[in-house]
Formats: C-alpha cells, sequence, structure tokens
C-alpha cells in the first residue's frame, strides 16, 4: 500500500496540473470506486473548481469551490482599480480519495487510451488534462466529503479520526510520546496506528526502527522520550529521503501523476532485504512474521528484547 512518502508525490503533482482547474463533467466507469460516496458524483462535482491539493497521511483530498475561481478588483480612493489577490475561498467540500493497494490518480491527455483499470475519469472545462482513477484491485475509493474545521486546518469529515502525520506542523512529538508510552503495545504494531500517528506504513516503519535500532517489538512503556525522539527524527529522515526520490516502487502500480516509478526501494536498509547484509554492520537481514505480514531487521543492531510484544 502507498505510504506517505508515496502519497505526498502524488499530491504534489495533483497541485501542479489540477489546482485551479474547473471539473466539466466525470465518468464513473465501475461503482465500487465510489462505493462510499452518497449521491451521484458526476453531479456534485459538474462545474466545480478545484482549489488546492491536500493529504493527512495516505489521505489525499481536493477542495472544491462552487464555480469557476475568480478574481476580485478592489478600488483605491485616489487609484484605478487594479487587481489583488483575494482572499481564498473556502472549501465547504473536497473529493477524498484514498489510493488502498494499487490506486493511481493519474494526469493524462484527454485523447490518451483508457486505461484497462480506470474507475473514474475528470474532464476539464480547459480541455487540459483529465484527471484518472486507475486501480486494478479496486480497494481504494473516492467520494465527495463535508470538510470540517479542525486545528490549525479542516479536513474531510471521514478523515477526523486520522491523526496528524509526522510532516506536519501539527503533530505534536511530546503529546505523541506520552501517548505513545500509554499504548502498552509493541513498537511497530503502534508505529501502523493512523489514530496515534498516520502515514507509516510496513516499508517505512521498518527503515526507522533499523535507523533507530529498535526491535519491532520493543514494548512502548519501555520507550523513554529520548529514544522515542531518536524515533520520530529517524521516521521524517527517511520518509524525507524517499521523498527526494519520488517513493518507493516496487512494481508499476506505485507511480505518480504521469505514470512515472520511484526509486527510493534501491536505498533501504532491511525492507525486502532477507538474507542480505546489514548495511551497518554486515549481519544478514532476518524476516519475522508481524499481523499476516513480514518485519525485516538486523539481529545486531535490533535484538529481540526478552520482554518482546507478539
Amino acid at each position: 500500500m502507498p505510504e506517505l512518502p508515496e502519497v505526498e508525490v502524488v499530491r504534489r503533482g495533483l497541485e501542479r496540473w489540477v489546482a485551479g482547474r474547473t471539473i466539466a463533467s466525470v465518468e464513473v466507469l465501475h461503482p465500487r470506486a465510489v462505493r462510499r460516496n452518497a449521491g451521484e458524483l458526476p453531479d456534485q462535482l459538474k462545474g466545480r473548481t478545484v482549489l488546492s491539493a491536500e493529504r493527512r497521511g495516505k489521505y489525499l483530498w481536493l477542495p472544491l469551490h462552487d464555480g469557476p475561481a475568480e478574481r476580485h478588483l478592489v478600488a483605491g480612493d485616489d487609484a484605478p482599480e487594479s487587481p489583488v489577490a483575494p482572499e481564498p475561498p473556502v472549501a465547504a467540500e473536497a473529493l477524498l480519495a484514498h489510493l488502498g493497494m494499487s490506486g493511481q490518480l493519474l494526469v493524462v491527455d484527454p485523447l490518451a487510451p483508457v486505461e484497462k483499470h480506470l474507475r473514474v475519469r475528470l474532464c476539464f472545462a480547459d480541455g487540459g488534462p483529465d484527471l484518472r482513477f486507475v486501480d486494478q484491485r479496486t480497494f481504494g475509493h473516492v467520494l465527495v466529503a463535508p470538510m470540517v474545521q479542525r486545528s490549525p486546518r479542516p479536513v474531510p469529515e471521514p478523515i477526523t479520526h486520522i491523526a496528524a502525520d509526522p510532516l506536519e506542523s501539527a503533530f505534536d512529538d511530546a503529546e505523541f510520546a506520552t501517548r505513545l508510552r500509554h499504548r502498552r503495545t509493541g513498537i511497530k504494531r503502534a508505529l501502523l496506528d493512523q489514530s496515534l500517528i498516520s502515514g507509516v506504513g510496513n516499508i517505512y516503519a521498518d527503515e526507522a526502527l533499523w535507523r533507530a535500532r529498535l526491535h519491532w517489538a520493543r514494548p512502548t512503556e519501555t520507550l523513554s522520550r529520548p529514544v522515542i525522539a531518536e524515533l520520530l527524527s529517524a521516521v521524517r529522515e527517511v520518509m524525507a529521503e524517499a521523498l527526494g526520490q519520488g517513493g518507493t516502487s516496487f512494481d508499476s502500480l506505485y507511480v505518480n501523476v504521469n505514470g512515472e516509478s520511484g526509486y527510493f526501494d534501491r536505498s533501504l536498509a532491511v525492507y525486502g532485504r532477507r538474507d542480505e547484509p546489514c548495511p551497518r554492520c554486515g549481519t544478514p537481514v532476518r524476516r519475522e512474521a508481524f499481523m499476516n505480514r513480514s518485519s525485516y531487521s538486523c539481529p545486531k543492531c535490533q535484538p529481540t528484547p526478552r520482554n518482546a510484544r507478539p
């Protein structure tokens, strides 16, 4: 599943190619892609303008303005009318998207052939590139949702329970440390809890834990605040590096809006590297079963604690 860096790469592409454009028409080609939407998506989106592209954790949304964006003129007492930047409109609703396991938001020439797994297509009034939601496994979805005010910014109502992610200014390191120490669970399980910290998935949890020299089963109540601070630093470092390389792409499903793959998989230290030498000490990387998936770690750098939580 795409994690924070991959979703942020897509958000930046949407900000560049879609923000400020007015939707002319919408075509839904598979009902599962809009299964969580209340109402008819084409009617809800036609004629509305995309204001920006936003993200929290693994969720993306496009705030919507009713009608085309307008420029306002303000006249001075002794000066002719001149254009000034208006106050940005407040979005009451947004088009919310979750990519699921294989979802892609692609910016595509309107005349380009239809993708095999195309689920939703947005065409714009300017005749420029379409925005297409492609999803091979159909686990992802899009929906129009009301916006709810949450400090420091509004978020779509369906994701108000999602915690801030570690790259947001709203993320509170001290509060995270307090809540983490009270969880009484394994550290990796806590990192994957999107109500505690959003955007961290299996890949970046393993990579951050390796950098912080922590085993995935280390009990959260045993972590000191300095150790938690080191872990958060490792999470941010690995995500920033992944962003700089376009995210992690193990196959053709993990792409940006132009269909290009990221290449951070070449820089992974332990994830998916079973029996390969640890980049730090040379010990073969181990793979262990974890929540119906896998955890990768270095036996020497990340020894299993005696009080490990399964």
